[in-house]
């Protein structure tokens, strides 16, 4: 399974886009029709929310691919 590590800047970021800026999709906008058709989860739940918060710790899941969002390791 391919896994892309995304190293969070700040407190969280939207699911759509996450999606956009690991290149799942081209667009804010296609990110939320990704989601929308039920084909992602976070942490191993389906998740439904478009703009759902996205915090460092958490694994969302799309097909056979994985994001791991990490820490921005820049902040103390």
């Amino acid at each position: 399974m391919p896994i892309i590590e995304f190293e969070l800047e700040g407190d969280y970021i939207e699911l759509n886009m996450l999606l956009k800026l690991c290149g799942l999709c081209d667009s804010g906008g296609g990110g939320k029709k990704l989601v929308a058709g039920g084909t992602v989860s976070v942490d191993r739940q389906i998740e439904l929310r478009k703009t759902c918060k996205i915090r460092a710790g958490q694994t969302v899941r799309i097909g056979d691919m994985e994001i791991q969002v990490l820490a921005d390791v820049r902040e103390g």
